[in-house]
């Protein structure tokens, strides 16, 4: 999730759709909503990614957020299952989408697993991080064992906490971002404890954000190349420790497209290929 980010896919915001009361949004300036994604999507294509942009769909307001349907492996696409009834619908978008720009499927969930793609973190080819969340069942990370074993891929879980209850969101990408191989941010207060201690046994350092910048997505960072990353501005506290630490950070306006809807710059991409 560290190395150099050459091709991904973004899917442009939808103006149509309930966004407060089924996708439990905080309601957004619909138009910036918009211009906000176009300059994200500039922005990624200035840092040397080839983008590719897939179509708005009316009423899925949270499908901007292409990271949550599926999760990447150097194998294919698993195709997930999703909990939150009104995202019910993603899985199958993605997967048309998947087939339209020749993106492989190594696999689905079944029922009665489902997950999030926000719930997993690669730390490297064959480590697999996976949040056992409201978002997140044992089931699906028994599924994802079984799909990426054959594989050599070492799929390893946590169990995340009840922190603001089934309703609201979070993922482990909400309180870890690997920034570069031996660098993370971590949201220390809602990590699991067996978390911190697997990075600190990899070596891995971390840069450490207040719950306030959490909230703000400062916590779900994108690296497009080790020690080079993609951050909602407003996050100061956590970019002077990314400064002070040597990464090269690159800002772009979230305040529609990325906080209202509590999805960073990692949950607006689904990465499809990393050098």
């Amino acid at each position: 999730m560290v190395s150099p980010l050459r091709k991904v896919l973004v899917r442009t915001p939808t103006t149509v759709g309930d966004f407060v009361e089924a996708a439990q949004w905080r309601e957004p300036d619909r138009q910036l909503l918009v211009s906000q994604h176009v300059e994200f999507v500039e922005l990624l294509r200035g840092l040397g990614s080839e983008v590719l942009v897939a179509d708005p769909r009316d009423g899925l307001v949270d499908a901007v957020y292409t990271h949550d349907p599926c999760v990447m492996t150097p194998h294919g696409a698993v195709l997930l299952r999703m909990r939150k009834p009104v995202r019910s619908a993603e899985p199958d978008l993605m997967r048309a989408d998947f087939e339209r720009f020749g993106v492989p499927i190594l696999g689905e969930l079944t029922d009665p697993a489902y997950s999030d793609g926000g719930d997993k973190v690669w730390l490297d080819e064959q480590t697999l991080l996976v949040g056992r969340s409201y978002r997140t069942n044992a089931v699906a990370i028994e599924q994802f064992r079984a799909l990426l074993g054959p594989h050599g891929v070492d799929v390893i879980d946590f169990d995340l906490p009840h922190y603001q209850g089934p309703q609201a969101v979070l993922h482990l990408m909400s309180v870890l971002s690997p920034i570069a191989h031996d660098l993370a941010v971590v949201f220390e207060p809602l990590a699991p404890v067996a978390l911190i201690e697997l990075l600190d046994e990899r070596g891995i350092h971390r840069i450490t954000v207040d719950e306030d910048e959490m909230l703000t997505q400062g916590a779900n960072i994108l690296a497009v190349a080790p020690g080079e990353v993609v951050l909602a501005a407003g996050n100061d506290k956590v970019k002077a420790k990314l400064d002070a630490a040597g990464v090269k950070v690159h800002e772009f306006a979230g305040t529609e497209v990325a906080v209202k809807g509590d999805g960073g710059p990692t949950c607006l991409t689904q990465p499809l290929w990393r050098e």
